[in-house]
């Protein structure tokens, strides 16, 4: 690639798009990278500023910021994605169903510490669906040293950067606890709540029954949801230290192994997280998921959906980011909560 006046560049081959802005119409590449420049050109090229122009001229070692683009792509696309078509030397990811989308958070720090690179990425453990935008890559200069490329290859190691999983959960079956609920003296709010949640993620509630503050009721009711062959069993309401509340020593009777009862997020402290021995997940939901526009459940949930077993480290790390702002109009998820990078 050589660098020569705009004037003299008539028959010399462009080595990268030329981008016109006119504000509020368009910014687009006004003239694309292999274009020929012709005489009728130059006064265009002129008008968008370019007084200089970077002509191809290939050099052994050195790759034009398109192929650079490819290489990154290739160390971070996975399945259920695919990228668009390079422009001004950007690449992104799309999604190609709804699902789970993670970031190794570390190799990407890597990978973004060699020189002359970047990939950018949506937040790692969040929802997306089929056309959303994933990430966005390319390196900075026109051209680049190629071993800058294979330092980021190496990097980055032998797996994609990211992963797209679509929803695997299907069913579920709430046990909605309260004593007051279970006589009728007030009406339940909450498994509303919890049924339109799980149905954004493709989850349909199939088992429903109510139970008073009684721990036996309770771990009857989660071993009658085991036999119906749920995804996943939610328990709702009873989660606090109050002595009436027997939800979490109901489903720590109940066999599975706890991964957390506690959360570092608010509203959402009083979370409980379990597993059984084949893998379905039990979940006690306090009371704010009931009201809250956001809580922990709406962090863990897409996790959840995947089939993403959740350790309690991923729970720890949700202190950081983990406190709702409580906004009067509430953007969840295009908010801080949850975020912890």
């Amino acid at each position: 690639m050589k660098l020569i006046k705009t004037e003299d560049a008539v028959g010399h081959v462009l080595c990268h798009d030329m981008t016109q802005i006119i504000p509020g119409v368009t910014k687009d590449a006004r003239f694309r990278k292999g274009h020929i420049v012709t005489e009728e050109d130059i006064p265009v090229l002129l008008s968008i500023g370019k007084e200089h122009l970077y002509v191809w001229e290939k050099t052994e070692g050195m790759l034009h910021e398109d192929e650079g683009a490819e290489r990154l792509r290739g160390i971070t696309q996975n399945e259920h994605m695919h990228p668009s078509g390079v422009k001004e030397g950007k690449i992104e990811l799309i999604a190609d169903t709804d699902g789970l989308f993670q970031v190794d958070v570390k190799r990407l720090y890597d990978v973004n510490s060699v020189d002359e690179i970047m990939i950018a990425t949506r937040h790692t453990n969040t929802a997306v669906k089929k056309g959303d935008k994933l990430a966005g890559m390319r390196v900075i200069p026109l051209i680049i040293d190629e071993k800058k490329l294979e330092e980021a290859e190496k990097a980055a190691g032998t797996e994609p950067l990211l992963k797209v999983t679509p929803w695997k959960l299907k069913t579920a079956g709430v046990i909605t606890t309260g004593s007051e609920v279970y006589k009728g003296l007030i009406k339940d709010q909450f498994t509303p709540v919890v049924e339109k949640k799980l149905e954004a993620y493709g989850i349909q509630m199939t088992q429903h029954v109510l139970c008073s503050d009684d721990m036996q009721m309770i771990t009857q009711a989660i071993a009658d949801m085991r036999s119906a062959g749920v995804d996943l069993i939610i328990c709702t309401g009873g989660m606090s230290v109050d002595p009436d509340d027997k939800t979490p020593g109901a489903i720590k009777a109940s066999g599975a192994r706890i991964v957390t009862y506690g959360a570092p997020t608010l509203p959402g402290a009083m979370l409980c997280l379990g597993y059984f021995e084949d893998g379905t997940p039990i979940v006690g939901l306090p009371g704010c998921v009931m009201y809250a526009k956001a809580t922990v459940f709406d962090l863990i949930l897409p996790r959840v959906a995947a089939g993403v077993e959740i350790e309690r480290r991923d729970i720890i790390q949700m202190g950081h980011g983990g406190l709702c702002l409580g906004c009067k109009e509430c953007h969840y998820p295009v908010c801080p909560f949850g975020k912890e990078a």
